[in-house]
């Protein structure tokens, strides 16, 4: 078969003529599986005569094999596998299963040849990158006048995976990556796979980090998604910027919507341990930083509990002064969006933590550090090294091929390890919820302690909590937390449910107000059953009974 033509036809013998033949063809058309003609004049790919005859495999096994050279598969072991598969789906039928090892070599030589510069000039590089992989673009903007520069990114596997997973499952996104060092932060839209690791579905790269701009590719986005797919919906969409327009998220996507803190949970605890070297007051400082975030008073409250934390801690200058410069001006935003928003549980937060190490290692590397300024090389990495793994990473998973080789980055994330730990090697006082005692797994003669056991801002004595990481020990303390009911309501819970008696106790008198407010209310208690159902599926901070409204 022809550069994957599925033009083909059976010979039947004609015993009572021997000398004749009958010819069936099952499919006269020289097209491939989209159907757009593979060889030939009319062929858009064929370059010179010679493509009219070279036979050419399917794009699907061609990213099979891009993604596992990319991994590091070797060229035998490639070659090996596919003989396998082929031999255990009843031998070969197809252009595909006669696949060579000089089909390999010659990808092989593409990959090592491949450049992210296509031209001198980074903006001429990325449009001639667009050009040439139009279809892995669902956005595009060019950088002119007052105009930004946006582009989004989306291959053929990526989008399956959002229909896959996505559809009554879980979107979140994880922006302004490589703020300080890449020339444009990178917006990754992950989803949480069948064993809730991350998979990222697409990539957003703008020169313009203001959320409020979001809407000009969410739209192409799910645009593209329901071009496929009609009925396709999430379940809720996990945002970690304040500045989002949550209105457009909610009208596009036509779910429910979460905040995300793990940008300020990650950033306060990196920073409380690098410019603080006592531990408790890093423990109390950390608690009052919780109860300023989730205030349930009006912002002139909110703005005295941050004066009365400056002067408590006057003597931590460095942090209050990192505080004051990079908190202060958006801390109204968060609290706000606490006020109006339920916020997302730390299994989510394991997982994108994952993510961002990943990412963080692969290319905030010093050794990429010339190529950070071009967004050309941001884009060929990604479609490429970044592609191919999580593709890798999902193919082990649901094959179990070259589970040897599989890295298991993604999975192996604290959430799965804190689900290792036996629940005797847990030490908790339900009378006294002050702290709680893990055994280490790796040395029994050693115990961490978690302090605050089962609320937000849990803190941990273990080297990789000090380094702004979520724990395995502060996510296994959660769960037992939540298992007994022995954790005292949670804050977030305790301003959502606030706000919801706010609004049953105090009706407008207006009457067309009252109407709205009604109508908003009936909504809110679909949320809130939405909600709940989330709480139990862990993807929400959960509810204790005393936070479930009874709104019959």
């Amino acid at each position: 078969m022809m550069r994957g033509c599925l033009c083909h036809f059976t010979v039947k013998r004609l015993y009572t003529r021997p000398l004749l033949a009958l010819i069936i063809y099952n499919q006269r058309n020289h097209v491939d599986k989209s159907g757009a003609p593979c060889h030939g004049t009319r062929d858009r790919d064929s370059v010179g005569t010679r493509a009219m005859y070279a036979p050419r495999i399917s794009d699907e096994l061609r990213q099979k094999i891009m993604s596992l050279l990319y991994v590091g598969i070797s060229l035998d072991d490639i070659v090996q596998h596919h003989s396998d598969v082929v031999q255990g789906n009843g031998g070969p039928h197809n252009r595909d299963h006669f696949l060579t090892r000089n089909d390999v070599r010659n990808m092989g030589r593409v990959i090592r040849n491949s450049s992210h510069e296509l031209h001198v000039d980074d903006g001429s590089s990325v449009k001639m990158w667009v050009q040439r992989h139009q279809k892995h673009v669902f956005f595009f903007q060019e950088n002119l006048g007052s105009q930004s520069f946006v582009i989004g990114l989306q291959t053929d596997w990526q989008l399956q995976q959002m229909l896959r997973y996505g559809h009554n499952g879980y979107i979140a996104t994880h922006s302004s990556f490589g703020l300080k060092k890449l020339k444009y932060p990178l917006c990754s839209l992950p989803v949480f796979g069948s064993s809730h690791n991350v998979i990222p579905v697409a990539w957003v790269i703008a020169s313009s980090y203001d959320g409020q701009n979001a809407h000009k590719w969410i739209g192409a986005l799910v645009g593209r998604i329901r071009t496929r797919d009609p009925r396709w919906r999430p379940n809720a969409f996990l945002v970690d910027d304040p500045t989002f327009d949550i209105s457009v998220i909610r009208t596009t996507f036509q779910c429910r919507i979460c905040l995300s803190l793990w940008h300020v949970r990650r950033s306060w605890i990196k920073n409380l341990y690098k410019k603080c070297c006592n531990f408790d007051v890093q423990r109390e400082m950390f608690k009052t930083l919780g109860r300023i975030l989730y205030c349930m008073r009006g912002w002139p409250c909110v703005v005295d509990e941050i004066e009365e934390f400056m002067q408590i801690f006057i003597d931590q200058s460095m942090f209050v002064d990192y505080f004051r410069t990079c908190w202060l001006p958006r801390i109204e935003l968060w609290v706000s969006a606490i006020r109006t928003l339920p916020v997302a549980s730390q299994e989510p937060y394991a997982a994108i933590e994952s993510y961002y190490l990943m990412m963080k290692a692969k290319l905030l590397k010093e050794l990429h550090s010339n190529t950070w300024s071009r967004v050309d090389w941001l884009i060929h990495t990604l479609t490429t090294e970044i592609h191919s793994l999580y593709w890798f990473e999902q193919f082990t998973l649901e094959t179990e091929y070259f589970r040897n080789t599989r890295d298991g980055s993604s999975a192996n994330n604290s959430w799965y390890r804190a689900v290792h730990i036996p629940d005797v090697d847990v030490l908790l006082d339900e009378e006294n919820l002050q702290l709680a005692k893990v055994i280490s797994q790796t040395d029994r003669t050693v115990a961490y302690t978690v302090w605050n056991p089962g609320s937000e801002f849990s803190i941990c004595d273990c080297t990789w909590f000090r380094m702004g990481n979520l724990c395995k020990h502060v996510i296994k303390v959660a769960m037992l937390c939540k298992i007994r009911q022995v954790a005292r309501p949670l804050l977030a819970t305790q301003v959502y449910r606030q706000a919801l008696v706010n609004l049953m106790q105090n009706p407008p008198d207006d009457p067309i107000v009252l109407d709205h407010a009604i109508f908003h209310l009936t909504r809110l208690q679909q949320e809130v059953k939405g909600l709940v159902d989330m709480s139990n599926s862990g993807m929400l901070l959960p509810l204790t009974q005393g936070d479930k409204l009874n709104f019959d």
